[in-house]
C-alpha cells in the first residue's frame, strides 16, 4: 500500500507540475485559451474575458503549488482534496469541450503536448482516479523534511514561481513551443499536420490594404522585420518609440520592414504619423499574431521564412542587424 501510495503520488505530483511549468513560460497562452473558453459560442461568459490573465496566473501557480506540496508532503489532506476539486473543474470542462466539440485544444498542457479534446477528457480521468486513491490512502502520504523546512521550501517555490510570471510577462517566453518559434520555418510549419489535423501554421497570411497577398513573397527574402501589434487599442503605446528605432536601425542595414496588425488602417496610419515610423501595415488574423509572439507591440525577424529573432517592445533596443 505504501509502494502503491508512493506512485500514485509522484505521479500526480509530477503531472502537476509539467502541467503547471510549460504554462508558467507562458501563461498569456493560457489566458487566451480561457478567452476562448469565456466566449459566447463556448460557456458564454464574455464577463470574464478581461479577467483571463489574472485567473490563468492564479491557475497556474496553484497548480504547481500543490504540486510541490504534494511532492514535499506539506499539508497533505488539504493538498490532496485541493487537487480532486481542481481537477473535477477540469474535468467538467474538457468533457464539455469534447462532448460539443467547443474548444480543440484546452491548452492543459500550453503549447508544449497537444491532446485531442478526448484525449485530456481521458487524461483527467486517469487523474481524478489516481487522486481519489491518495485521499483513500492518505495516512501513507508522509512529509519528507521536518515542518520547518517544509515552509521555507514552499515559500521559496512560490517567490520563483511569481519572479518567472513576472519576467515572462515583461519579456516574452522563457521556453517557445510554437512554430513560430526563433529556428522555426515558418514554410515548413505550413507542411506540417497537428494533431487536430490542421497544419502547424495556417491562416498566415499577410495582405496588403488593397487585398494583395505578399505571403510568399516576403517569406522568400533573406533580411524581412515584422512589426506585430494585433490590437492597436490596447498595445502598449510607450513601446512604439523603441520599435521605430529599431525599424529604423534594421532599414538602415537592408531589412524590409512591414507591420503586421488586425486593427483598422486609419488608425494603424495615424499611429504611424504619431510615431514617424515609415513602413507599411499588413493585416494578418488577430488570433495568428497572438500566436506569433507575445507581445503587443513586439518585434519578430525572418530570414527566409526562418524566424530569427523575437522580442517584446521593451527588450527592441537588443536587436542587432
Amino acid at each position: 500500500m505504501k509502494f502503491l501510495t508512493l506512485i500514485a503520488r509522484l505521479f500526480v505530483a509530477v503531472t502537476f507540475l509539467f502541467s503547471g511549468f510549460v504554462k508558467l513560460v507562458d501563461p498569456l497562452g493560457s489566458a487566451y485559451k480561457f478567452e476562448e473558453y469565456f466566449s459566447t459560442d463556448v460557456l458564454n461568459m464574455e464577463f470574464l474575458i478581461p479577467y483571463a490573465l489574472p485567473f490563468s496566473i492564479f491557475l497556474i501557480i496553484a497548480e504547481l503549488m500543490l504540486g510541490v506540496f504534494l511532492l514535499i508532503g506539506f499539508k497533505p489532506k488539504v493538498t490532496v482534496w485541493s487537487l480532486f476539486l481542481m481537477t473535477s473543474l477540469f474535468l467538467f470542462l474538457t468533457w464539455y469541450s469534447a462532448y460539443y466539440n467547443k474548444v480543440t485544444d484546452c491548452g492543459c498542457f500550453g503549447d508544449a503536448v497537444k491532446l485531442t479534446p478526448w484525449q485530456t477528457f481521458n487524461k483527467n480521468v486517469l487523474l481524478i482516479v489516481v487522486i481519489a486513491f491518495l485521499i483513500f490512502a492518505l495516512k501513507h502520504i508522509k512529509p519528507l523534511f521536518n515542518n520547518n523546512l517544509l515552509k521555507w521550501m514552499s515559500l521559496g517555490s512560490l517567490v520563483l514561481f511569481l519572479y518567472i510570471t513576472y519576467y515572462v510577462l515583461v519579456h516574452l517566453p522563457l521556453i517557445d513551443f510554437r512554430p513560430y518559434a526563433i529556428d522555426k520555418n515558418i514554410k515548413q510549419g505550413m507542411e506540417e499536420i497537428a494533431i487536430d489535423g490542421l497544419p502547424k501554421v495556417h491562416d498566415f497570411y499577410l495582405e496588403t490594404n488593397d487585398g494583395d497577398d505578399l505571403t510568399d513573397e516576403l517569406l522568400n527574402m533573406d533580411k524581412v522585420m515584422f512589426v506585430v501589434a494585433y490590437d492597436i487599442e490596447i498595445s502598449d503605446n510607450q513601446g512604439f518609440a523603441n520599435i521605430k528605432a529599431a525599424t529604423d536601425l534594421a532599414k538602415a542595414n537592408g531589412y524590409t520592414v512591414y507591420g503586421l496588425s488586425a486593427s483598422y488602417i486609419d488608425d494603424l496610419v495615424s499611429l504611424n504619423l504619431e510615431n514617424k515610423m515609415d513602413f507599411e501595415w499588413l493585416f494578418v488574423d488577430g488570433t495568428v499574431l497572438k500566436t506569433i509572439i507575445r507581445a503587443n507591440p513586439g518585434i519578430i525577424t525572418l530570414n527566409k521564412a526562418t524566424v530569427t529573432g523575437k522580442w517584446n517592445w521593451i527588450d527592441a533596443d537588443n536587436f542587432k542587424p
